[in-house]
């Protein structure tokens, strides 16, 4: 499974070597990059524990072994800048500042939650931080996207939107409506395809008419990328780019990050359709394991730093479990607020 990728579809992006003269992240992002990756990981593990405890009711799509496209994109990313995501969105919403304290109590059905205890593990938001939300609708984030990108143009700022999607979705009209919309305005928006290589159980090679997803930018007159999604630098190197490039009016571009979730698609997912070596072999590529050796080898972090720095994570999210079972649970007199409800 293990293949190397095609070269970038269009020439803006160019590939660099990722130990070059000059480190491509300060040593203080290098370390917070980690640390973010960490969190979520941790995040995750700790949510599927609690899950399998009975503390958390209702699925949730773990995103584990993904760590590393929603963090190299959202390290490049001002708060004042939006994403959308997706029903494995946890990643997301940490990378772009959310408090796993508050994504906890929303876990929990609790009232301290981001969306007061009713939005659950599919349906987080933060829009103070710039997290438009998660959606359980496949590729449902993808036109709320372009029509933030066009708020964004309308009103003349420069921030931009960076929308995040699996490969499923890349085969909804959604995307391509979407996408149009965007080469054709010149909205500020970057298109990231966590490219897992499952939608559910049904591979890419069964779905999908052409190879990668890249291949469907030029079709939008968009520059196209596919790069290794669980090399953090990869992702900085494309994501630094294609922000560049929107925040400066120069329009979309759809970036296709090879990655792989190595649970489920959800914990309900008996796994039947992967083998075990495929599974092992992307283990092998583990993003944080892979990120904490170029920091070894670049002389940022040391053994003992790398183990520190887990320690910490791992008491930030014990301490965010402790404050979300404490939390108290919504007021039943209360059920039909902060929610829309059909005439």
């Amino acid at each position: 499974m293990d293949t190397p990728l095609t070269k970038p579809l269009h020439p803006e992006f160019k590939t660099q070597p990722l130990l070059a003269a000059v480190f491509p992240l300060a040593e203080s992002d290098a370390r917070a990059a980690l640390r973010q990756m960490m969190l979520i990981r941790r995040f995750e593990e700790a949510a599927e524990e609690c899950y399998m405890r009975g503390s958390i009711h209702g699925t949730m799509h773990l995103s584990i072994g993904q760590e590393a496209s929603a963090v190299g994109l959202c390290l490049e990313l001002r708060r004042s800048d939006l994403i959308t995501s997706t029903h494995r969105g946890h990643g997301h919403c940490i990378a772009k500042g959310a408090d796993p304290r508050l994504m906890f109590a929303e876990f929990f059905g609790k009232d301290a939650g981001y969306c007061r205890g009713r939005g659950g593990s599919m349906h987080i938001a933060d829009v103070e931080s710039g997290n438009l939300g998660a959606n359980g609708i496949v590729g449902g984030g993808i036109p709320i996207a372009a029509g933030a990108a066009l708020a964004i143009k309308q009103q003349r700022r420069d921030d931009v939107v960076v929308c995040f999607f699996g490969d499923g979705a890349s085969n909804e009209g959604a995307f391509h409506e979407a996408l149009n919309m965007a080469a054709l305005w010149h909205l500020p928006v970057i298109f990231v395809c966590e490219n897992n290589k499952y939608g559910m159980s049904v591979s890419t090679e069964r779905s999908m008419s052409v190879p990668h997803v890249a291949d469907r930018a030029p079709a939008y007159a968009m520059p196209g990328v596919r790069i290794d999604g669980n090399d953090l630098l990869a992702v900085l190197q494309a994501g630094r780019a294609a922000i560049d490039r929107a925040r400066g009016g120069g329009g979309p571009t759809l970036i296709e990050c090879e990655t792989y979730r190595i649970r489920g698609h959800s914990r309900s997912d008996r796994n039947r359709y992967r083998t075990k070596d495929e599974i092992d072999a992307w283990k092998a590529r583990d993003p944080i394991a892979a990120f904490e050796s170029v920091l070894r080898d670049a002389g940022l972090m040391s053994a003992a730093d790398i183990e520190a720095l887990r320690a910490e994570v791992a008491a930030e999210i014990a301490a965010a479990i402790d404050f979300a079972a404490a939390a108290a649970p919504p007021d039943a007199a209360d059920l039909t607020e902060h929610v829309y409800i059909a005439a």
